[in-house]
């Protein structure tokens, strides 16, 4: 497809130029000089697609270990997933800054009129604002079944609870890949007694905390992609180019213009992504210790380390902090207790 030194195939800037859409004008035309123009834009575009494809190993390295071994270190297993979800999120979030440090510095809208980036960056007030209602309709929708879990578990009506013996929202496309996938294998794959590989069981707990990925993703995304489309002009401040990548907050001056520079929407999108990739953490850390790693014994008898209680107990907020973060911790929430009942004050 691509031409080699010998002259064969086509070149990349042939069919960049030759992709042209319905909608997008003179499609990539200029992409090619841009992109071989600008290091930022080069940069940002190759941060943006090495950081997708390290999230996409930091799943395959669990769903499909490259080595047995490796599959029954269950602390290696976690670590890696950790260390490669926290580098693709930063890799992204460095895409972002890149291509908003190219938007100021190294575009020129004199010489790019109606190909694809000028149209994405005319018609960037609805993009954003349908990016911005899809994030309040997710995360009130997402945290609004928490929230019902939890005052009905408080009101003492389980029977009025999204779960899976109650009100059931079952994630069923998903549970269609998984029995696929699991057709061919079978149930397990013990390795040394402890599991290696195991179809991973969905229901209404996965269906809450994914839409919780979800919200939270999508405002990671409507931070940076408004700090690139935004990063040469706005309403408030048109001048945005000539004030550069980075600049002062104006107060109370031009309507109130805190946190307005693309290089402010860099640091609130890596906020959110920090609060997208914790999420993350939590969900696989509990969803594996309960679901899929354990022993095996000679029967075929599969005990999970923490017994199966992530689809009974992470459908609350309260369930999150009580059986997952403050998990094993009785004695010192016990201590707290037990401190206030005597009356006791400790001074160091």
């Amino acid at each position: 497809m691509y031409r080699t030194n010998w002259g064969i195939g086509h070149g990349l800037k042939d069919i960049l130029e030759a992709h042209k859409g319905p909608f997008t004008g003179q499609g990539h035309k200029g992409l090619y000089e841009i992109l071989t123009t600008s290091w930022h834009a080069q940069l940002s575009l190759n941060l943006a697609m090495l950081g997708s494809l390290t999230i996409v190993v930091a799943h395959h390295m669990y769903a499909m270990p490259p080595y047995p071994y490796l599959a029954t270190d269950y602390g290696t297993q976690l670590s890696l997933f950790t260390h490669h979800m926290w580098i693709g999120g930063f890799l992204i979030v460095g895409a972002a800054a890149h291509a908003a440090i190219f938007m100021v510095r190294d575009y020129d809208p004199t010489t790019r009129y109606n190909d694809l980036l000028d149209r994405v960056l005319r018609h960037r007030d609805a993009i954003i604002s349908h990016l911005n209602w899809a994030r309040i309709f997710l995360g009130f929708h997402s945290f609004g079944l928490y929230i019902h879990n939890d005052t009905m578990s408080a009101l003492g009506r389980p029977q009025d609870m999204f779960s899976d013996t109650a009100i059931q929202l079952q994630p069923v496309f998903a549970q269609w890949i998984q029995n696929t996938h699991a057709l061919a294998p079978g149930a397990t794959a013990p390795v040394g007694g402890k599991v290696a590989l195991l179809p991973i069981p969905l229901g209404t707990a996965d269906f809450l905390v994914h839409h919780i990925h979800a919200f939270t993703i999508h405002v990671t995304v409507l931070i940076l992609l408004k700090g690139v489309l935004f990063a040469r002009s706005s309403r408030l401040i048109p001048d945005k180019a000539n004030l550069g990548f980075r600049f002062p907050c104006d107060g109370p001056g031009r309507g109130g213009t805190c946190q307005v520079s693309a290089w402010d929407h860099v640091f609130l999108g890596l906020f959110w992504m920090y609060n997208s990739i914790s999420v993350v953490i939590f969900h696989f850390s509990w969803k594996m210790q309960s679901d899929v790693w354990g022993s095996i014994s000679d029967q075929g008898v599969v005990t999970h380390i923490t017994g199966g209680n992530f689809a009974q107990s992470s459908i609350t907020i309260n369930g999150w902090l009580r059986d997952f973060l403050w998990a094993q911790a009785s004695q010192v929430i016990q201590s707290y207790g037990w401190s206030s009942r005597t009356g006791k004050v400790l001074r160091f």
